[in-house]
């Protein structure tokens, strides 16, 4: 059996960071942590791009926009969608969390979900304090695995397969050579 896992050495890689301004109470303090945690990693500041949109329901293209642009070993979408009285925060936290995810299958980069789908403000402020559980914190340490992990993949995918170099059994020969 083979075993394959990321690392938590962001040396060298580049990251992507995609935040939503709505909620900027919240996702400020997300993106602080999730600079804070690249850096403690070994990420250069200059490896590292944010992008502000409007809301969380933007995030996705421009999550995408960026994975496709080959510049970046993974991205982290992060923002924060508080449930209101209206129908509202179904809509966009689940078009966020669809195109996110669409995002990373149409571009083979790690794109990190760090956005924050919360009942009350006090659960997204709890969810975004440096000094307990910060998701922005958890996002990078998640978008340093897979950027190791599919580093890794895609170099595999260089390296010829051993069991492709060896002769084919006489049969299959004979059979070929008819």
């Amino acid at each position: 059996m083979k075993l394959r896992k990321g690392s938590h050495n962001a040396t060298g890689l580049r990251f992507g960071v995609v935040v939503s301004k709505f909620n900027k109470f919240v996702t400020s303090k997300l993106l602080s942590s999730c600079a804070q945690t690249l850096a403690k990693h070994g990420a250069k500041a200059e490896n590292i791009e944010v992008v502000r949109v409007p809301g969380a329901f933007d995030i996705p293209l421009v999550a995408r926009t960026m994975a496709k642009s080959n510049r970046f070993d993974a991205v982290i979408c992060l923002g924060a969608v508080i449930r209101g009285d209206t129908p509202h925060f179904d809509y966009i936290s689940a078009e966020a969390s669809r195109g996110i995810g669409q995002a990373a299958m149409d571009s083979d980069v790690p794109i990190i979900f760090g956005v924050l789908t919360t009942d009350t403000v006090a659960q997204a402020i709890e969810r975004a304090d440096p000094g307990k559980f910060n998701r922005g914190g958890e996002a990078a340490e998640s978008a340093i695995e897979m950027a190791s992990v599919v580093k890794q993949l895609k170099a595999m995918e260089q390296v010829p397969d051993e069991s492709e170099s060896k002769p084919k059994s006489k049969r299959v020969a004979r059979r070929r050579a008819k």
